[in-house]
């Protein structure tokens, strides 16, 4: 079977900002997803997309549209995501407390978890940690 990683919302609104199109993260992130898309091995969960579009709609200098928002959100619904039900937040919970990490963390870790993801794609959490059997992985690691 093939490696199933899991992208974190981070990694996603990195390769979409066009005013990060300069940066080194935003070159990495544009990589990254595009080497997921090739593979098919990227997965995501509801609440990153949803995030995505908050972030990208009025957080950014210059934020997307709400249509351009949208079809970014449209274009990763053929991805593997998962839609947590109250027992994953539970399990969240779970993992929050364990761990001493956000529940927004916790919850992306179970996503990842349900997914059957070996791996979370993220700059949020410490790198190479191993949370609830999905390792850690930060894409920007070896950036200047």
């Amino acid at each position: 079977m093939t490696e199933r990683v899991f992208v974190d919302t981070n990694v996603l609104l990195y390769a979409h900002d066009a005013s990060a199109a300069a940066s080194a993260k935003h070159a990495a992130a544009e990589r990254l997803l595009t080497d997921l898309w090739a593979r098919r091995t990227g997965c995501m969960s509801i609440q990153v997309l949803q995030e995505f579009f908050s972030v990208s709609t009025r957080k950014w200098a210059h934020p997307l549209d709400t249509e351009s928002a949208r079809a970014v959100v449209n274009a990763y619904v053929p991805w593997p995501v998962h839609s947590p039900t109250a027992a994953d937040v539970l399990a969240a919970i779970d993992i929050h407390r364990t761990n001493r990490i956000s529940l927004w963390d916790a919850l992306i870790v179970r996503s990842a978890a349900a997914l059957g993801c070996s791996r979370i794609w993220t700059e949020d959490l410490n790198a190479d940690q191993v949370i609830g059997g999905v390792r850690i992985a930060n894409p920007f690691a070896d950036l200047p």
